[in-house]
């Protein structure tokens, strides 16, 4: 699906070059050679060990003021935030007659709130597989850290919406503009609630010509590591046929770690994988859809960020 113009420009990826000659900067100043490819290797493994790999250049920095400089990055995130999200509110009021109208100012609202949120707060940030990043479909991607959040926001397509428990309409701010918004909120205390909800999700995104946005680990990982996957995201694959694009996020664990209030200039990197076609998906195989597409975020993930065998 394509966006408006607006749309893929706030998403475009100029500031790309600047992400990426930040990433050169923290590489030491004498780099090591790499080691030899072996010829077995293969593409996920090859991008899961260049993930590694550039985890193990980033040596975290606690001077005083490296953290003072963390904090006021934090704070005029929040105020910039604050101001961008009193703006877009007072649109969606405008437009409450228009609830698919919403939809899509919620996510010029995303472009140029999360792009801001990522250029303050100075992560060095490569893109791969943007050629995928226009596709209709359902986006899900891997959740260890608030900059997935933001990051998600900035670069998903004009005319996707999210899914959310519905608790989010609590967030300060950013609950109450999810709302509004009109995008879709979840009870996940009732299972079976949780997928009619689901399945009412994928009716909407296909009468309106949506796409959307789902974390299938279903909550934020205390760790970093990956945790398995729910089944809504194939449930809503099912109803309507539209093909899954997975993003891989890496780093991001690192730089906003658990309980924390500073941001470190962690490298991160977001990773569109190809689509896969759903079309042809079988109800009775649902729990194989499901482990597939785990193993494959599995497959790309740094070795810090892979489960571990008891989970």
């Amino acid at each position: 699906m394509e966006g408006s113009p607006l749309g893929s420009f706030l998403r475009g990826r100029r500031l790309e070059s600047y992400f990426e000659a930040g990433l050169r900067s923290l590489a030491p100043a004498k780099p090591r050679a790499a080691p030899p490819r072996p010829r077995s290797c293969t593409p996920a493994s090859a991008a899961a060990a260049a993930a590694a790999a550039v985890e193990e250049e980033f040596a975290d920095d606690d001077k005083w003021s490296t953290v003072v400089v963390s904090v006021v990055r934090i704070v005029v995130c929040f105020v910039s935030m604050m101001v961008t999200t009193f703006i877009w509110a007072v649109v969606m009021v405008v437009l409450l007659p228009w609830p698919y109208a919403r939809i899509r100012q919620g996510n010029v609202y995303g472009h140029v709130t999360g792009r801001m949120l990522m250029w303050i707060l100075g992560n060095p940030i490569k893109i791969e597989g943007s050629e995928y990043s226009n596709t209709r479909g359902i986006y899900i991607c891997n959740h260890a850290s608030p900059l997935d959040i933001f990051l998600i926001m900035w670069l998903t397509p004009t005319g996707t919406v999210g899914i959310a428990k519905k608790e989010i309409i609590w967030y300060p701010l950013f609950g109450q503009l999810y709302v509004l918004a009109n995008h879709l909120r979840i009870d996940r205390s009732n299972p079976i609630a949780a997928i009619e909800s689901m399945k009412e999700a994928a009716k909407i995104i296909v009468k309106k010509n949506l796409s959307l946005i789902i974390f299938p680990e279903g909550t934020r990982s205390k760790t970093g590591r990956l945790l398995p996957f729910k089944k809504g995201f194939v449930h809503i694959a099912l109803q309507s046929r539209l093909p899954i694009v997975p993003i891989v996020l890496t780093g991001t664990h690192r730089a906003w770690r658990k309980n924390s209030l500073r941001v470190r200039p962690a490298p991160l990197t977001v990773k569109y994988l190809p689509p896969i076609k759903t079309v042809d998906w079988e109800p009775e195989k649902i729990n194989e859809y499901v482990e597939m597409v785990h193993d494959l975020y599995v497959e790309n993930l740094p070795e810090s960020q892979k489960p571990l065998v008891s989970e």
